[in-house]
């Protein structure tokens, strides 16, 4: 075991063993030992780098557990980032005893969260506009807080959250540590920093030289104007990627990908904020299941997502600034896998790619697109179906009981069945395509928890 940094204890240090830490990353090198000494740390690192760790294993460490307050108060931009981080915490937090982590959204009732409150918690994490409606609401208190973490700023501020978190700020001890994580570092962000952050110790972690270890090519296609959604359906045809993450400018636009590659044959499914929350959660296991593997998103809906095998980024069009273009191609090729990301661009958009190359200090040399546009459509069958049980958590179903169903008594092997998602009210399991319609019918026709559940198979076109 090589995750040695000086500051974590014995039960951490195992726990960070068993959940398959092998050495700390760049970012959690730097940062980590000012963060578990207490110290104000600002740091910049792109999505994927290791950063929720850094921070979570601070405010693991530190936790009076005796003490059931709120100490540690994390703000993320979106609800699928503040999901994805209280499952990364709740998982470093197996070192210590009864550490209770509460997620504080919107886009869900407010009552069970101020059921939930009124028995205590030692960490929150949450969207601005949320945790500021409980602490209005006399619901939250943040009298014993001793570390506050903006996490993903940057886009906390893009997205207008900066009187919520000003407001948030001011009901906070004065005496605090604060951590601010942040892909990348324009002024706004730094005068954050200013303002709440005593002389912060200053953490970089270039991306460049993250996407070169990570193994990402770049490939850009200068395609005509109008072409670009036969372009992506060609590319697509060429890759038959498990799993694709196209990035859209507008939610107009998201809609309008979706719809051309769905009459094409595609499974696709859009991302964006004008959905409904229940809408967005499916979209985003369906995605990770493979059961659809186009998700077709917004910078801000995208903003969160944690799928560490995701062999091919497209970009419709350029992104806006090149800080954006390095955070949406940095999906891709991480945990140590290989990764391809691909942007298209017209005339139009040309000036785009110019500011990228003054950017980076050298020249792009674009492919012709043609072969991509005139490419026959050859959609595939997705890898996996998601079947959805209505039972979840409030009856006490468990994923071991889901797969104790479909592979108990000479069912189906272990090994078609996999991810398995537990939700308070109903629960996602993927399996493979082959084996989907004899999964759905044993679990129709058996019993989970002594119990038959309505079952429904999910993914685009079914």
């Amino acid at each position: 075991m090589s995750f040695q940094i000086s500051g974590l204890s014995q039960a951490m240090l195992d726990n960070l063993g068993n959940l398959g830490f092998t050495e700390p990353t760049p970012i959690q090198q730097q940062a980590l030992p000012p963060v578990l000494a207490g110290q104000d740390v600002i740091a910049m690192a792109r999505t994927g780098s290791g950063k929720t760790a850094a921070f979570g294993i601070g405010l693991v460490e530190k936790l009076d557990v005796r003490r059931f307050a709120v100490q540690g108060l994390v703000l993320c931009p979106t609800r699928e980032l503040a999901d994805q981080v209280a499952r990364a915490i709740r998982e470093l937090a197996r070192s210590r005893h009864n550490v209770k982590v509460l997620t504080l959204c919107g886009g869900t009732p407010i009552g069970p969260q101020i059921g939930s409150l009124s028995h205590g918690a030692h960490i929150v994490v949450g969207t601005p506009g949320r945790v500021k409606d409980h602490l209005d609401k006399g619901t939250l208190t943040l009298d014993r807080l001793q570390t506050l973490v903006l996490d993903e700023a940057d886009r906390m501020l893009d997205m207008g959250f900066e009187e919520a978190v000003n407001a948030i700020v001011a009901r906070s001890p004065e005496r605090r540590q604060t951590l601010l994580f942040s892909a990348t570092w324009p002024e706004h962000v730094r005068q954050l920093s200013e303002r709440y952050q005593q002389t912060p110790v200053s953490v970089t972690v270039e991306a460049g030289a993250e996407a070169s270890a990570l193994a990402i090519r770049e490939v850009f296609y200068e395609v005509p104007e109008g072409q670009a959604q036969k372009a992506l359906a060609g590319l697509l045809s060429t890759q038959q990627p498990s799993s694709c993450l196209v990035f859209c400018a507008t939610k107009q636009q998201c809609d309008d990908v979706v719809s051309f590659l769905t009459q094409q044959g595609f499974g696709a499914a859009a991302l964006h904020g004008d959905m409904d929350q229940k809408d967005r959660d499916q979209v985003l296991i369906l995605f990770a299941n493979q059961s659809c593997p186009i998700l077709v998103a917004t910078d801000v809906a995208a903003r969160g997502l944690d799928i560490d095998d995701l062999p091919l980024v497209v970009n419709m069009e350029p992104a806006r600034s090149p800080e954006t273009h390095t955070h949406r191609i940095g999906r891709t090729g991480r945990a140590g896998n290989q990764g391809v990301a691909v942007t298209f661009f017209s005339p139009s958009g040309a000036h785009k790619i110019a500011r990228l190359e003054q950017v980076r200090g050298h020249g792009i040399e674009p492919l012709d697109a043609s072969d991509l546009v005139s490419a026959t459509p050859a959609p595939w069958r997705p890898a996996r179906v998601t079947l959805c049980i209505a039972g979840g958590r409030k009856e006490k179903v468990r994923p071991g009981d889901i797969l104790g169903a479909l592979t108990g008594e000479a069912g189906l092997p272990g090994g078609v069945v996999g991810k398995i998602t537990i939700q308070d009210y109903q629960s996602f399991v993927a399996v493979d395509s082959a084996v989907a319609d004899k999964a759905l019918k044993r679990l129709e026709q058996g019993r989970i928890k002594g119990r038959r559940f309505r079952v429904r198979a999910l993914g685009p076109g079914l």
